[in-house]
C-alpha cells in the first residue's frame, strides 16, 4: 500500500460522518449496476487486483467471492481496506442494491469511508475519449440509462432513462459507448466499447478526484425509476379468517 497523504479535507463515511482518509491507502471498489459483477483494489498508486464477471442474475451470489478473490490475489485481508468505492448507478433496482448494501456493510464493519461514483462516469473514464460523446447502458424495458460527456472526465448532463428512439436526435452525431449504445445501433450509429463498467476504472477515477480534493457523492442509489417488481395498484390483502 502506498503511504502518501491525500489532500486536506474530509470524506463522507458510511454513516454520514465526515472523516479524513488514512495515510496508508487501500480502496476496495465494486459495482453491480450493470450485468458485470466487478471488484478491484487500489493502493493509492494503481489497481493491484481486479475481477469482473458477467451474470445479470447472480450479483448477490458472485460479489463476495469476487471480493475474497481480489484480496487473495493481492495477498491482503479485508481489514487492510481504508475506504470503499461503489458504483451508484443508474441501474436496475435488484442488481444495484447488492453492491450498495455490501459497500455500506463493509464501511460500517471496518469503520471506513464509503464513496459513491456514478457508474456512467466510470464507463466514460475507461473510454479515454477526448471529444463529446454519450454513455448508454441497458436499462431493460427497451430503455437506456444515459448521459452526455464533454470528455472522459466531464459529464455535462444528469443521468437519465429514456427509450433510444426518443433521444436519437440528441445523440445521432455523437460517438457512444456502453451496452445500451451497442444494443440500439439505430439510435447510436457510432457505438464503441467498453460495454460494461469495471471496478478498476471506478477506483482510478475515485482516486483521481480525491487527490484533487473533490467531494465524491454519497453511496446512495441512482434508480431513476421505480423497481421492476411492484405491488399492483388495486391489490387487496386478504386476511385469513
Amino acid at each position: 500500500m502506498s503511504e502518501r497523504p491525500w489532500p486536506a479535507g474530509a470524506t463522507a463515511s458510511a454513516t454520514g460522518h465526515q472523516e479524513p482518509y488514512a495515510v496508508c491507502v487501500l480502496l476496495l471498489a465494486l459495482d453491480t449496476a450493470t450485468p458485470a459483477v466487478t471488484v478491484a483494489l487500489h493502493d493509492g498508486t494503481d489497481v493491484i487486483a481486479s475481477s469482473s464477471q458477467l451474470d445479470a442474475r447472480r450479483h448477490g451470489e458472485l460479489l463476495l467471492p469476487a471480493v475474497d478473490r481480489v484480496l487473495t490475489d493481492a495477498g491482503l485481508k479485508l481489514d487492510a481496506v481504508t475506504g470503499i468505492v461503489v458504483g451508484i448507478g443508474p441501474g436496475p433496482y435488484t442488481g444495484l442494491r447488492v453492491g450498495l448494501m455490501t459497500a455500506d456493510t463493509f464501511g460500517l464493519a471496518l469503520g471506513v469511508p464509503v464513496h459513491g461514483v456514478c457508474t456512467l462516469d466510470g464507463l466514460a473514464y475507461a473510454s479515454d475519449m477526448e471529444g463529446p460523446f454519450v454513455v448508454a447502458t441497458d436499462a431493460r424495458r427497451k430503455e437506456v440509462y444515459w448521459a452526455r460527456y464533454a470528455d472522459s472526465r466531464t459529464r455535462v448532463t444528469d443521468p437519465a432513462v429514456d427509450r433510444p428512439a426518443d433521444i436519437a436526435e440528441q445523440v445521432k452525431d455523437l460517438p457512444a459507448i456502453g451496452a445500451g449504445a451497442l444494443l440500439y445501433p439505430d439510435a447510436f450509429p457510432v457505438a464503441h466499447e467498453p460495454e460494461h463498467v469495471s471496478a478498476a476504472a471506478l477506483a482510478r477515477l475515485a482516486v483521481e478526484r480525491l487527490e484533487k480534493g473533490e467531494e465524491l457523492p454519497p453511496a446512495r442509489p441512482l434508480y431513476l425509476r421505480r423497481p421492476d417488481a411492484q405491488v399492483p395498484k388495486n391489490y387487496k390483502v386478504v386476511t385469513p379468517k
